[in-house]
């Protein structure tokens, strides 16, 4: 299982590096449980990360908007993210989140064949409207993309267990695995519930809060005894 952790700036990306996370996922809080950051934010980013680390970055809590979503997608390629993760926020269902994710897969073909796609959906879709989680793996297959990953997208402190239970997440990371994709699993997840992630055989977990000071996403900034310590559990 690979360690994501989450940096919003050059500092915090150099704690995540320094504690030795796997992928350097670049986002901004501000705008969202996916939010994106900007393009320069990225590139300074990716220069300072040793080339065998990879560098994701986050599309944000997209809206239906094939193209704008797809426009995104070339920024981020050109920015050297390694990794585009789309948060489909604002896709009601299957067809809508498909076309969205098919434009993403064919965008990135264009400028890096080898960068990997993510399709992310939400444990809480309940909550603001998008499309079911367990139709993320199909969406992810029937697209093209390479990852199928779940998030929360409320962050109030509920994590992804109080939306998905152990049962269900299997079956997230089983049906994931049978499309012959990779699977990531994030939403405020906490160092007591990495060895049941890992248990589960997710490929990826993504952190962000449980790397910082005081354990606090918005408040707190990343420190990299707490990425090693994530690191060494993982």
């Amino acid at each position: 299982m690979l360690l994501l952790i989450s940096p919003i700036n050059t500092q915090e990306a150099r704690e995540a590096i320094d504690g030795g996370a796997d992928i350097v996922d670049v986002k901004n809080p501000k705008e969202g449980s996916l939010g994106a950051n900007f393009p320069w934010v990225i590139k300074n980013i990716r220069k300072i990360t040793p080339k065998n680390m990879k560098v994701s970055a986050t599309l944000g809590d997209v809206p239906y908007k094939p193209g704008t979503v797809a426009l995104a997608a070339a920024g981020a390629i050109v920015s050297g993210a390694d990794y585009i993760k789309v948060g489909l926020y604002g896709t009601k269902n299957y067809s809508e989140a498909l076309e969205v994710m098919e434009n993403v897969v064919k965008t990135v073909d264009e400028f890096n064949s080898d960068a990997i796609v993510v399709a992310a959906g939400y444990a809480d879709a309940h909550r603001v409207g998008a499309v079911d989680p367990m139709e993320i793996p199909k969406i992810a297959a029937d697209s093209g993309s390479d990852l199928a990953m779940v998030d929360t997208a409320v962050k109030d402190g509920k994590t992804l267990f109080d939306f998905m239970n152990e049962e269900i997440l299997s079956q997230f990371v089983e049906q994931t695995q049978e499309y012959g994709l990779k699977s990531a699993l994030a939403g405020s997840v906490t160092e007591e519930q990495l060895p049941i992630l890992a248990e589960l055989g997710c490929d990826v977990v993504g952190i962000r809060g449980a790397a910082c000071i005081g354990g606090d996403r918005n408040s707190g900034s990343i420190h990299h005894e707490a990425v090693a310590r994530l690191k060494q559990i993982v």
